[in-house]
């Protein structure tokens, strides 16, 4: 089948009804999640991160993890909205709004992860008023609440604009200022990890543009998969040739990732490189889950995506969580791989709490430190994300994010 028949199909094919008891049911759920999420966190608050499967030599986990995941998840929304008005170029069919609203959710969680990860959340107040603005940390924490108030006031502007308020160049405006803060979110928290010379895993140059690929990989998907849901709903109408250029750009940023991916392997593994050690973690190592699923992932979501026979709804889904799914690995193999191998010496006493076997050698000491998340992390993390769907089925109940004439 053809895509200009699939693309008249999707416009003869009559809208589902959206709303109604469907959707206050799906509310009601995301908040009990919610609520189960707050109730751990208070558990957590009350016994300390002691319970949660981080120590000393694991300092971070399953929430920075998720942070630098939803991170990720943002971008997508954000650039493929504003990137065709910021260059005059066509869009796809009236996403822009649903597009925004779903960067923000992710945004929001991505600062709640945060908040979790610090312990208590009066020390948000500690780190402004003891900020040192010479770390990356706090350049990123300002980027990033830079970032949300942005990404606001850009889906106000573009409901203005498409209620006939407001001009077109003043919103081509803040699009390009909010591409500009998308790339450089990524960029700073790439360089949290970047610039740790003591971690052989992250002190790499090409890390700022490996999460800027892998954040367009997954923030793409996301956007594919909610927009194809809505669409079966009967929240708006969205021909078919519009779902395909997103896949082909989901192939795109695919593409570009796994090469910026296998470009620092090769360099790692080249004969009298110094990572041989990180592509021997990562390909048959404890983390070759983590790897393996992530590219044999990514591949066939390139291959639904340039294969037009492929290019049906189902498998587009399917290939947009393969890809979503994927890129949470590689973050995964990103944090924990970091803290496997160190370029210096640890530090500090050796207690059966930092290390992994005290009673043999000092390599023996750390040859078993491999993290994992308790059941504890694991609620805590659900919750935020019922959080974050309950955000975005208030937004598609309450707000105008529905497509209008003047949104293509």
């Amino acid at each position: 089948m053809s895509e200009n028949t699939q693309a008249a199909q999707a416009v003869k094919a009559p809208a589902a009804k959206f709303g109604g008891r469907g959707i206050n049911i799906c509310i009601v759920a995301a908040a009990v999640v919610a609520l189960a999420g707050i109730a751990l966190w208070v558990v957590q608050l009350s016994g300390g991160l002691a319970q949660t499967g981080m120590r000393n030599l694991d300092s971070w986990g399953l929430y920075i993890t998720s942070f630098m995941f939803f991170v990720g998840l943002s971008a997508g929304g954000l650039i493929i909205s504003s990137v065709p008005r910021a260059f005059g170029m066509k869009g796809f069919g009236g996403i822009s709004k649903v597009a925004v609203w779903t960067s923000i959710c992710c945004t929001v969680l991505a600062i709640g992860f945060v908040v979790i990860d610090l312990g208590q959340p009066l020390r948000l107040w500690e780190l402004f008023a003891y900020s040192n603005l010479g770390s990356p940390l706090m350049w990123d924490i300002i980027v990033l609440g830079t970032y949300l108030i942005l990404s606001i006031v850009y889906l106000w502007a573009t409901i203005r604009f498409e209620g006939g308020k407001g001009s077109e160049r003043s919103l081509r405006a803040i699009s390009v200022i909010a591409l500009v803060c998308a790339v450089l979110v990524h960029s700073v928290t790439a360089w949290i990890f970047g610039l740790q010379q003591a971690h052989e895993f992250w002190h790499t140059a090409l890390l700022a543009p490996w999460f800027v690929s892998s954040a367009l990989v997954c923030g793409v998907a996301l956007v594919l998969v909610v927009i194809i849901g809505l669409r079966k709903a009967g929240y708006m109408e969205l021909a078919q040739e519009n779902v395909v250029k997103m896949v082909k750009l989901l192939g795109a940023f695919v593409v570009v990732d796994l090469y910026f991916f296998a470009c620092d392997l090769l360099t790692s593994a080249f004969p009298g490189g110094s990572g041989a050690e990180v592509v021997a973690l990562l390909t048959t190592g404890v983390l070759a889950p983590f790897f393996w699923i992530e590219v044999v992932g990514c591949a066939i979501t390139a291959v639904i995506a340039f294969v037009p026979r492929l290019r049906t709804n189902p498998l587009i889904v399917v290939g947009a969580l393969l890809a979503i799914v994927g890129i949470f690995c590689k973050r995964v193999q990103l944090l924990v791989g970091g803290f496997q191998l160190p370029n210096i010496d640890y530090p500090g006493p050796m207690t059966s709490y930092t290390v992994t076997d005290a009673s043999g050698t000092l390599a023996n000491a750390y040859q078993g430190m491999v993290y994992w998340p308790q059941p504890l992390e694991f609620g805590v993390v659900l919750g935020v994300i019922g959080l974050g769907a309950l955000l975005l089925l208030l937004g598609f109940k309450y707000l105008p994010l529905k497509p209008t004439e003047n949104s293509h």
